[in-house]
């Protein structure tokens, strides 16, 4: 027998989508209060928001009348038509928050619309019917929510709440989110009774990075990169750290689409595509990034949190969101100060790790070196940018070094050599200091990067299978195979569907013939499927490539020149991504004057 769900019933059923913790209900009551054009956001929370929740704003505020209908479900002021829903502009929209809130706690919703206190209003509603009262009740302008006793009418949900130390931490991490996604509005959190965090509004471009080195750290401003591009419809802007930079964990990733922070599974492979090569394994990069595009472009009502969002063309947003972060990692040489971001009593002779990563054009490779442009076309003394020989090497050279003067005009980034460490590190002076350098695997990269121009200059060779391979697969794996069958000619792959469910694949990248071609084709063919694109052959190419310029490269103990070591130095300084090998790990790092002083006690 079918019935329809009595009201209580109904929204504690919508309860367990919306409200899963204490930090739930701080979300909603945000993003109401920023929908409400709110500029100050209070946060009280007690007992990690079990016992009360109380969220204070000075938006916009409610009138009598709405604040009762506030509390019904699907009740909202913000769409009216199918038109609206579909390019929803607000952060909120259901109306289901304050009713699903409302069915497992004590709630009251004080509010006024006026700048005199003493025409506020407040609604309470509690019991099991869920009636609302209203009655009069003295505010400023703005709404200030309470929440009682959360899950005190259910308490199979409430057992499955943590410690209040845990609770709380989720609560602060809703916070920091919105925080960074509205630098312009300030926020204060307090819990019992002791204040946690405090941000005053952000208006100039220093208080917004400020914020940044607030909410994500010290390290990670200091180490970040700058991005911003606009293509169409679509602008990307924000800070992604160096590879130098990660995380063992994903707890530093904040991607924000027109405001509202999501995980999404297509961001999240594009941003580790741009970061393939050159994150070391296991690691994870750090971002803040900010995706703004015509709200009738994503759908943002796939997920009753609002976490997911779908991209009406996810293919588009994948490659301009790859394409985008690839050149900005590009586009940093050794030398060149990355962060953007001031940070109070910053140490200057801190430690610094490998500042270039990759350059924006194509890096110059001049016959039989390695990616060595002459110095002298730098304004270098020549001497210091002889031709770097892969192999032999010449013998020692009697060449003087290059006198080091005091303009910095005259000095390249990475500097020039002094000595080479046990064979194994080239010690180097530039004007911050010393410069250490792993030579094999700085020539790891340049070797690296080198087969990878020359591949793509040259195409990618298709080779015939002596026998065909038949696979099995869905018929939706068989359909994108005929759909996308241009571009996976292109990666060397010729695929055909001979069938609802069978595919047959007869041509694979030259350079992959000893690959797993079955174990290949199904994975390219997956990707296709979840994310419209697939980096799966040119991942395997990579790779291929990576081994080989492993073996192509400088070992250790090679005693170098002088002018051997200064042109490997110059390679690094015009080589796309020459801050990591291959394997991710950092060439280089610098010791600034400060911490060679701090080893030996100069100056106290």
């Amino acid at each position: 027998m079918i019935r329809i769900l009595e009201p209580r019933l109904a929204n504690q059923i919508a309860a367990g989508e919306v409200v899963e913790r204490p930090s739930s209900v701080v979300k909603e009551a945000v993003e109401n209060s920023l929908d409400a054009g709110a500029t100050r956001i209070d946060i009280d929370v007690e007992a990690g928001g079990t016992r009360v929740l109380r969220i204070r704003d000075n938006g916009s505020g409610m009138g009598e009348s709405d604040l009762a209908l506030s509390m019904a479900r699907h009740a909202t002021s913000k769409i009216d038509s199918i038109e609206d829903l579909e390019a929803v502009a607000s952060l909120g929209f259901r109306g289901e928050a304050l009713a699903s809130i409302a069915s497992v706690s004590r709630l009251v919703l004080t509010s006024n619309t006026r700048e005199d206190s003493a025409h506020g209003h407040q609604a309470l509603c509690e019991g099991r019917e869920m009636s609302v009262s209203v009655r009069p009740a003295p505010h400023p302008r703005g709404t200030t929510l309470e929440v009682r006793d959360l899950f005190y009418n259910t308490p199979a949900r409430r057992k499955f709440l943590r410690t209040e130390k845990t609770e709380f931490g989720h609560v602060h991490e809703v916070i920091k989110r919105q925080a960074l996604s509205r630098p312009d509005v300030a926020f204060t959190l307090r819990h019992n009774g002791k204040q946690t965090l405090q941000l005053n509004a952000a208006t100039a471009e220093s208080e917004r990075n400020r914020r940044i080195a607030t909410i994500c750290g010290r390290e990670f401003a200091e180490h970040t990169v700058p991005i911003e591009r606009q293509a169409g419809s679509l602008r990307l802007w924000g800070w992604v750290a160096e590879p130098t930079f990660s995380r063992s964990q994903t707890d530093l990733q904040y991607f924000f689409v027109n405001g509202r922070v999501i995980r999404d599974k297509l961001v999240s492979h594009a941003i580790r595509q741009a970061y393939r090569d050159v994150l070391f394994h296991g690691r994870h990069p750090a971002f803040v990034l900010f995706l703004e595009l015509d709200p009738a472009g994503v759908d943002v009502n796939v997920h009753p949190t609002k976490h997911e969002v779908r991209f009406r063309d996810s293919r588009g947003v994948h490659d301009f969101l790859f394409g985008t972060l690839s050149r900005a990692l590009a586009d940093v040489r050794p030398g060149e100060s990355t962060a953007v971001m001031p940070v109070a009593d910053r140490d200057t002779g801190v430690l610094q790790s490998s500042m270039g990563l990759a350059v924006g054009g194509s890096p110059s490779f001049a016959t039989g070196h390695v990616g060595a442009a002459s110095g002298g076309d730098r304004g270098w003394p020549a001497s210091a940018a002889g031709g770097f020989q892969s192999a032999p090497f010449q013998p020692r050279s009697t060449v003087p070094q290059p006198e080091f003067t005091n303009s910095a005009a005259d000095v390249p980034p990475l500097g020039f050599a002094v000595a080479q460490l046990h064979g194994v590190y080239i010690l180097a002076e530039n004007q911050q200091g010393l410069v250490l350098v792993d030579m094999h695997a700085a020539h790891e990269r340049i070797t690296y990067e080198r087969l990878k121009q020359a591949r793509d200059g040259s195409g990618i060779t298709r080779q015939p299978l002596l026998v065909p391979l038949t696979l099995a697969v869905s018929s939706r794996e068989a359909a994108i195979a005929t759909e996308q069958a241009d571009e996976l000619a292109s990666l060397g792959v010729l695929v055909e569907a001979v069938g609802e469910e069978s595919v047959i694949c007869r041509e694979l990248p030259a350079a992959l013939k000893d690959a797993d071609a079955e174990l290949l084709v199904r994975d390219v063919l997956s990707d296709l499927l979840e994310f419209g694109t697939s980096d799966r052959i040119a991942s395997s190419l990579d790779e291929l490539l990576s081994t080989m310029a492993c073996h192509g490269s400088v070992r250790a103990n090679r005693r170098l020149t002088l002018p051997e070591m200064n042109a490997l130095l110059r390679d690094m300084e015009e080589t796309e991504r020459s801050g990591q090998c291959n394997h991710g790990r950092p060439t280089w790092v610098q010791l600034g004057m400060s911490d060679l002083d701090k080893l030996f006690l100069r100056g106290r």
